[in-house]
């Protein structure tokens, strides 16, 4: 039987960004934002670290921001801050869905989107949709601060470019301009409501409704999310419609390149054409957005 109670810890609630990663230096401290990760593996001991690190009173590390055609969010914004912002639903509306998909209200209300990608869950919506719209990751250590291309982050299951100290504290996206579009679908788990397949889906269109740019990412699928870069091939110079999407989705399986997990809900090959039917969708919303 596993333990009813995490083993001891001594609690930090530094203010800045600096303190926070003073004390993360030391031993096997781990950070604290939302606790939806971490919590849950203290309670049963598959987690014992010595020190807990709170971000939770790092004034503006949960802010909101757009300079030009670049939106910033802070690494502790939560999933339901994401959801409801203005800046957000205006430069990324993909994003926004997203994260109004996540979980349930309690769980919009505590989680973060930096604590999400940190611990990088092959069922987590952040990592495919930031995927679809080439964000970067902004990760700050004791020796500065370095961007991340989210193509370069996520590196296996639970496993992610953060080196030993380092924060995650923002996250950058190029907002979506006059002619581009994005949407986010998932299949999600009854239980959890983790993403038992996600697909995010961004497209570029010219004047003439040509494609001029494609990004469709695979979640839930394998360990990492997938660039499925054949149906990305597909759209690029296409004049894009339903047909169009229908085939570029038909070329998703090529890109999962085995691995697929499996598991009592759902297995690889169900994952697999689910990934197919997703894509579709995805891709035809963001025609759809695109043009509007």
């Amino acid at each position: 039987m596993y333990p009813a109670r995490p083993g001891e810890f001594t609690y930090h609630r530094p203010t800045t960004v600096a303190e926070a990663l003073s004390l993360l230096g030391d031993g096997d401290a781990r950070p604290l934002a939302g606790g939806h990760s971490l919590l849950p593996l203290m309670k049963i001991r598959l987690a014992g670290p010595s020190a807990i690190v709170d971000l939770g009173r790092i004034e503006g590390l949960d802010a909101i921001s757009r300079d030009g055609d670049v939106l910033t969010i802070g690494a502790t914004a939560t999933h339901a801050a994401v959801a409801s912002s203005d800046a957000v639903r205006a430069a990324c509306p993909a994003l926004a869905d997203a994260a109004g998909l996540i979980g349930d209200r309690q769980v919009r209300n505590r989680g973060t989107i930096g604590g999400s990608i940190s611990h990088a869950d092959p069922g987590a919506d952040y990592p495919t949709v930031l995927t679809a719209l080439d964000a970067t990751v902004v990760v700050t250590g004791t020796g500065g601060e370095r961007e991340v291309p989210i193509d370069d982050f996520f590196q296996g299951i639970f496993t992610t470019a953060l080196g030993p100290g380092e924060l995650v504290t923002a996250v950058r996206l190029p907002a979506c301009g006059s002619g581009t579009g994005a949407a986010y679908l998932k299949k999600k788990h009854p239980a959890s409501g983790y993403a038992v397949v996600g697909v995010g889906a961004l497209v570029i269109v010219d004047g003439g409704g040509t494609c001029t740019s494609a990004r469709v990412a695979i979640g839930g699928v394998n360990g990492v999310p997938v660039r499925a870069t054949a149906a990305e091939q597909i759209l690029v110079g296409e004049v894009v419609s339903l047909d169009t999407a229908t085939r570029a989705a038909d070329t998703v399986a090529q890109s999962l390149g085995g691995g697929e997990i499996a598991d009592t809900y759902a297995s690889a090959e169900y994952r697999v054409h689910l990934a197919s039917v997703l894509a579709k969708r995805a891709i035809a919303a963001a025609i759809e957005r695109a043009a509007t």
